[in-house]
């Protein structure tokens, strides 16, 4: 890493690409922010509920992935970026304790939370680099801070009255979303180069397979809290042991066959991953979530007939991280794993039935189409083992 000179902040293509203990630390905490997700959707699992929770999960996901993509361009042993990753903290802490509040009158507690770390850190990182005299990643940082200051009055506003304004905050989520995928235009600025995003390293991939892997843990964390706090009953345990199985077959997804960030070729598709990566893998993130939220259910009542919420819950979640790891690449090789994709559907074949099973016998169904998934061969480009990502020359 640099030391000295108007470079001191910003990270060397040829720097280390491992994760530092504090970003270790911050995926942690907002693994825990994920886990307490699930719960609120286990409680909330009709439509309404559910689109609330996912426009939260949403908003949580989105201060990692671009707190994560500041500690790609920025070296993360610096004062300035470890104070935005402490920042980036304490705002998913403040945003997982409103969680279930939010409707109850404390709107505005998640929506300071969410708006303060994006501003905190865009107004850190705007006076150090301008102190530092380092205006190409000045101009860049300005642009990430313009947008969540635009998304920021819609946050606040739509969580004045008390009560939250969904459709405001509706908003606010899509233009920080969008923005991003348009590379942040900024009037007198224009948008990022798109050349920023073919420098990028393998630390950024090694940052999202790392978090990914912690958030599958939440699909065995909820339902054992949930067992604890009851009997010790034999069907309990082997829905816990069924959450378990998912579990791994998802990991199994994500590491050898879903959660490569590939290597991409030479020209515009070698930043086609770094961009791609924070929606497709928001989308495998929202099945982690949803499986969990379904076995914090099954474990409660694993026998009799399973309602329509928990079919879509325990169905839902697990096809969501695979669709998340074919759209992944997908955009990013143009290669679809259609073999195992014919997999997929087999659960749903079950639903004119399901109904009337008991929730543990279609979790097991789940688990078994998984395993087929997985056992069908897929392209070698697919399966490329690891987690890379491609540094551009000079």
């Amino acid at each position: 890493m640099t030391t000295g000179g108007t470079a001191a902040l910003v990270r060397r293509p040829d720097g280390s690409t491992r994760a530092t203990l504090l970003e270790l630390l911050f995926d942690v905490v907002f693994v825990a922010s994920l886990a307490l997700t699930s719960t609120l959707l286990a409680q909330r699992h009709n439509s309404s509920g559910a689109a609330m929770v996912l426009l939260m999960l949403t908003a949580i996901w989105w201060t990692w992935s671009v707190t994560s993509t500041t500690t790609e361009f920025y070296d993360p042993q610096q004062r300035p970026i470890q104070a935005i990753l402490m920042v980036a903290m304490v705002g998913s802490v403040g945003m997982a304790a409103s969680l279930p509040m939010v409707s109850e009158g404390h709107a505005m507690v998640f929506a300071i939370s969410y708006v303060g770390t994006h501003v905190i850190r865009g107004i850190i990182l705007v006076t150090t680099l301008y102190r530092k005299r380092h205006r190409a990643a000045m101009v860049r940082a300005t642009r990430f801070f313009f947008w969540f200051v635009v998304s920021g009055v819609l946050w606040i506003t739509g969580a004045a009255s008390g009560t939250v304004n969904w459709t405001l905050w509706t908003i606010a989520i899509t233009i920080d979303l969008l923005s991003a995928a348009a590379r942040y235009p900024t009037p007198w600025l224009g948008r990022v180069p798109s050349e920023q995003y073919e420098r990028t390293t393998a630390h950024l991939g090694e940052r999202y397979q790392q978090f990914i892997i912690l958030a599958l843990g939440d699909i065995i964390l909820v339902p054992t809290l949930q067992v604890s706090r009851g009997p010790l009953a034999g069907l309990r345990v082997a829905a816990l042991f069924c959450a378990f199985a998912i579990m791994l077959l998802l990991w199994q997804v994500y590491v050898f066959r879903a959660g490569e960030l590939l290597e991409a070729g030479a020209g515009p598709k070698s930043g086609r991953p770094a961009r791609v990566a924070p929606y497709t893998h928001l989308v495998m993130l929202a099945g982690v979530v949803a499986t969990a939220a379904s076995f914090d259910l099954v474990v409660t009542r694993p026998t009799g007939t399973t309602p329509v919420g928990w079919l879509l819950l325990i169905l839902g979640g697990p096809a969501l991280f695979v669709i998340g790891r074919a759209l992944f690449t997908l955009l990013v090789s143009m290669v679809l794993p259609w073999r195992r994709m014919l997999c997929l559907p087999l659960p749903l074949l079950t639903l004119p039935w399901a109904g009337r099973w008991p929730p543990l016998l279609v979790t097991a169904v789940v688990a078994l189409a998984l395993a087929a998934h997985i056992l069908i061969p897929g392209a070698a480009r697919e399966t490329t083992p690891g987690l890379r990502m491609r540094q551009a020359d000079g």
